[in-house]
C-alpha cells in the first residue's frame, strides 16, 4: 500500500518516559510533542496513545483529562505492589506493554509511520513485525534507558535530548518561538 503522505501514529509509554525525563532533568509537553511531529504539511496524525499506571482511578485525573483534550487516547492500568527481597522494599508497577502492542496492531492499517516513546526492549519483536508491513518506526528514548534490541529493531532512534528544544515543557514566553526557523526534519527517512 502506498501513501501520498505520512499517516502517523504516536505511542507514548508514559511510565517509561517519566523515568527517562526524570533522568534527563526535564519534562516534555504532550501538546508540543503532537505539534512537533505533525508540523510538516504532509504529516497527518492518525492516532496518539498515552499509557500510564495509576494508584487509583482519581490519580492523575487532571493530567489524563488534559491528554484526552489534546487528542490522546489514554490507556490506564492500576499499579500493582511487589516486594523486592534484595532491597527489602516494596515497589509499584503497571506494565502496559501488551496494551501498547495490541493498539499498534489493531490500528496498523491506519498508519505508515510510528513514533514510539519507550526504551523497553520488550517491544523489539513488535517493531520488527511492523517494519515487515512497510511501517517506518522511529523510537524515542534516552541513552542509558534504551534497550539495544529495540534500538536495533527500529528504523531510526532519536535521543530525547535531541528533541528538547522542540518539545520541552516550559513557561511560554511570547518572544520565544515554539520551533526554531531552521531544523533538520526528524521525520525524514
Amino acid at each position: 500500500m502506498t501513501y501520498p503522505h505520512v499517516c502517523l501514529s504516536i505511542f507514548v509509554d508514559g511510565n517509561n518516559m517519566f523515568y527517562a525525563q526524570q533522568k534527563n532533568g526535564w519534562f516534555f509537553d504532550p501538546k508540543r510533542v503532537l505539534d512537533y511531529f505533525t508540523r510538516e504539511p504532509q504529516v497527518q496524525l492518525v492516532n496518539a496513545f498515552w499509557y500510564t499506571g495509576i494508584k487509583d482511578y482519581s490519580d492523575q485525573r487532571g493530567f489524563r483529562d488534559a491528554l484526552i483534550n489534546l487528542g490522546y487516547t489514554v490507556r490506564i492500568k492500576l499499579l500493582k505492589e511487589f516486594y523486592d527481597e534484595h532491597s527489602n522494599r516494596y515497589f509499584q508497577k503497571a506494565n502496559l506493554d501488551i496494551e501498547i502492542v495490541v493498539d499498534m496492531f489493531n490500528t496498523v492499517e491506519q498508519y505508515n509511520r510510528v513514533i514510539l516513546f519507550s526504551g523497553d526492549g520488550d517491544f523489539d519483536r513488535a517493531v520488527e513485525l511492523l517494519r515487515s508491513k512497510n511501517t517506518h518506526i522511529i523510537v524515542v528514548s534516552t541513552d542509558g534507558m534504551i534497550a539495544r534490541e529495540l534500538r536495533n529493531a527500529a528504523d531510526r532512534y532519536i535521543d530525547l535530548n535531541e528533541l528538547r528544544p522542540y518539545i520541552e515543557k516550559l513557561d511560554h514566553h511570547p518572544m520565544r518561538p515554539d520551533f526554531p526557523l531552521t531544523r533538520s526534519s526528524v521525520l525524514a527517512e
